[in-house]
């Protein structure tokens, strides 16, 4: 400096050292508060109230550099900003003072579901084999409190900067530099608050679809109509189990008011997302497709025998801790005689629906209009009421679907109509017709022109095709008009398209 500028004047050590500290006194309050916003980013707020019961990080008693959580303690008073006075019975010092960092809420265990009827050994057991894969259920919770009678309501904007800092929180989303960007919206739930979302569509447009085949609810359901033990498991945030590659994360990227961002995890939302995740799942299950299987991130096991059950469960579970997947407790159903899956309740040989959708038709408000003739008012007498009633009625108490038995034969009854195709398939099992299930289909604009004798036909060879999984290499008997049958063999060798549904049969055996 002395080169360049005059020279610097003169000053004792004393001048230095005073001007040095006058410096820091007025520079040391602004880092502090540079360091505070840098640290207390991810900060939440938390404050006790006398009386909460709380656990307190202390130096375990077997090695004291090791710490545990011990408790429960009661909240006496709050000192300061920071630091409470504790009641501890049983310990040396009845109240003492705490920093809120070592303190945190006492929340009760989530109990997951066990089949009351079990035995208290047999629930024990069961209880036991969980306990040791506490980190495939996720036991980790999240509550916030208000104060009684207040009510927010805001724009929407700050519902969306609540989910930006949750996500952020568990690892879901990151900040991005992508040139990509989607929009997001706002979801209204059933319970009036707003569901983030992801507007992809633009990207999935230009994205391959993955064809990857989904599981067939009814081969599922067949799987399980049989099992006497019965465990469900639901997967925690499915898809924010799994991780994106570094190159797609960018083009997952969103803005909002507060930043850009862009996804760590698969969201929901991309047209290949339950493809990706259905072959991970079933990757994940292959060595237990025999016992196991998932619908996305509705995992079941089944099986006859409890104690064959206990191990085919510790076996799915270990399965899923290999792979880091953890499932949400409050949603596990274990060991149950009867367990509801994929909207049927499964279980002891039945397939029935579950009663919310059987109150639905019973709720079912009787019709104002109809959809074809004139007038379009429907003129609603006693005798339409009452014909409605015993249709809900029929619908609502319609014979429970029985799980097939491969070793009986079936019989196929198929039926059309103006509008639409049906078929049922049954068995004749102790000594009663019961159904096995039921399909139906809209036909399309140009079936609906096709002669009545065709469309008879186009049924039976739909349901054929559609219950190959059943029907193909047995021998099952056909309910049907014959007319649809002998006008096929008619006419296979003039129309090219009958000459398809009569090929489309030959490989099946049936009367």
């Amino acid at each position: 400096e002395a080169w360049e500028q005059q020279p610097a004047p003169h000053r004792t050590i004393v001048e230095h050292v005073r001007q040095m500290r006058e410096r820091i006194d007025r520079v040391m309050p602004k880092a502090q508060q540079a360091q505070q916003r840098h640290y207390n980013r991810a900060a939440q707020p938390r404050e006790f109230q006398p009386g909460d019961r709380v656990m307190v990080l202390v130096p375990s008693s077997a090695c004291k550099f090791l710490a545990s959580w011990q408790g429960p303690y009661t909240v006496v008073e709050k000192i300061g900003p920071v630091t409470y006075r504790l009641r501890q019975p049983g310990r040396r010092q009845t109240e003492q003072l705490y920093h809120i960092n070592l303190l945190k809420n006492l929340t009760d265990p989530v109990v997951v579901d066990v089949n009351p009827h079990l035995s208290a050994a047999q629930k024990a057991e069961l209880q036991h084999l969980v306990s040791q894969f506490q980190d495939v259920p996720a036991w980790c919770t999240t509550t916030f409190k208000t104060p009684p009678g207040v009510i927010i309501r805001q724009r929407p904007y700050r519902a969306i900067e609540e989910e930006i800092q949750q996500m952020l929180k568990l690892g879901v989303i990151e900040p991005s530099r992508s040139l990509w960007s989607s929009p997001i919206v706002m979801v209204p739930k059933p319970d009036g608050t707003l569901h983030f979302c992801n507007d992809f569509r633009r990207l999935n447009e230009v994205s391959e679809f993955d064809g990857y085949p989904m599981p067939r609810v009814d081969e599922l359901l067949d799987r399980l109509g049989r099992a006497r033990y019965i465990s469900t498991l639901d997967l925690t945030k499915g898809y924010w189990q799994v991780p994106l590659t570094k190159s797609a994360k960018p083009k997952t990227a969103f803005s909002t008011p507060s930043g850009h961002w862009q996804y760590r995890t698969l969201p929901f939302g991309l047209h290949g997302a339950p493809a990706t995740f259905q072959r991970m799942m079933d990757i994940i299950l292959l060595p237990h497709q025999a016992y196991a299987a998932a619908y996305l991130d509705d995992v079941v096991v089944h099986s006859e025998a409890r104690e064959e059950h206990l191990d085919r469960l510790r076996r799915v579970l270990s399965e899923l801790r290999r792979a880091g997947l953890t499932a949400n407790p409050r949603k596990c159903h274990l060991a149950l005689s009867e367990a509801k899956y994929l909207g049927f309740q499964v279980g002891r040989g039945l397939i029935r629906p579950q009663e919310k959708k059987i109150e639905a038709i019973h709720s079912a408000p009787r019709p104002g209009t109809k959809t074809q003739g004139q007038p379009e008012k429907v003129c609603w007498t006693p005798s339409a009421e009452e014909a409605f009633a015993q249709i809900k009625t029929a619908l609502a108490s319609s014979p429970v679907l029985r799980a097939p038995d491969f070793s009986c034969p079936f019989l196929l009854q198929t039926d059309a109509s103006d509008t639409g195709l049906g078929a049922v398939l049954s068995q004749i099992q102790e000594g009663e017709e019961h159904p096995i299930i039921y399909i139906s289909r809209k036909l399309s604009p140009a079936e609906r022109k096709y002669a009545a004798v065709e469309k008879e036909a186009l049924a039976i060879k739909w349901a054929v095709l559609e219950l190959r999984y059943y029907l193909l290499g047995r021998k099952f008997t056909l309910v049907t008009d014959h007319a649809p049958l002998q006008w096929m063999a008619r006419a296979k060798d003039t129309n090219a398209r009958v000459t398809r549904w009569f090929l489309a049969l030959q490989d099946f055996h049936f009367e």
